[in-house]
């Protein structure tokens, strides 16, 4: 094994990743496998959403999925805590009549009351007082959310001394919390879904991307551990890492 060329190519991975925007993971095609669960995320939105609404996007990354509803732009609004998407909305889509906000932290939306008539949040952290209060009355909460089983079985055997602090954000603890804030359950569930990765250069822009949940890693501080994530590879055709996913769709009493 040359670990000097593949170090070489690996360093090359991790410099081609600086050059991800938004949410376009198009890269990673045929490099991975994303096993579905057996909801569709956007048809449950969709199934909910109608023209005459007030609609919040809460994360909308580069607005990818939000522009396949059509959805009047000035009936729309969105929020982005990463700055880049968000100086990339405010030339997109701001132009074309969408609310725009930047938002560090989903503890506040600056938004008056009872502003929507339907949220919808994919992998965006929330606080569930603050959608509650932006919500009219019978408005509609729809998320798709990662849980906290998410990544563990790759980021054990990547990162040193890696410990996972909580695993208590999955579907039954979210449940309760919208039971006890008087929101109606319409519909739930939740999976652990197969990930698989076909090469290296698409396991370190996956790794590179999605920072928070493995902190810190670079292909210098963890080249052993790819060493022998390589070595899973070359014995079994792919990497094996886990996903963790639950939806729901809950109505605001009020």
């Amino acid at each position: 094994m040359d670990e000097q060329r593949l170090k070489k190519e690996w360093l090359q991975s991790e410099k081609r990743q600086k050059e991800f925007s938004g949410w376009d993971f198009s890269y990673l095609n045929d490099r991975w496998y994303c096993e579905e669960p057996v909801w569709n995320y956007r048809e449950l939105v969709l199934t909910h959403l109608s023209k005459e609404m007030m609609l919040l996007d809460m994360g909308t990354g580069g607005g990818e999925l939000l522009q396949t509803f059509h959805h009047p732009y000035r009936k729309t609004a969105v929020t982005e805590g990463y700055l880049p998407n968000y100086e990339f909305l405010v030339n997109t889509l701001q132009p074309k009549g969408v609310t725009v906000q930047f938002v560090e932290k989903d503890g506040y939306l600056a938004f008056p009351d009872d502003s929507f008539d339907l949220v919808f949040n994919s992998h965006e952290s929330f606080s569930l007082t603050e959608v509650k209060r932006v919500l009219k009355k019978d408005g509609l909460f729809i998320s798709q959310q990662v849980g906290d089983f998410n990544g563990v079985n790759l980021a054990s055997r990547l990162l040193k001394g890696y410990k996972k602090e909580s695993f208590d954000f999955h579907l039954a603890t979210v449940k309760k919390e919208l039971e006890k804030a008087d929101f109606d359950i319409l519909r739930e569930d939740e999976a652990y879904l197969k990930q698989l990765f076909f090469d290296m250069p698409g396991l370190i822009y996956y790794l590179r991307t999605i920072k928070w949940e493995y902190p810190d890693f670079s292909v210098e501080k963890n080249f052993e551990e790819l060493l022998s994530l390589y070595e899973e590879l070359l014995r079994h055709g792919s990497i094996f890492n886990m996903q963790h996913r639950f939806v729901f769709v809950a109505k605001n009493r009020k």
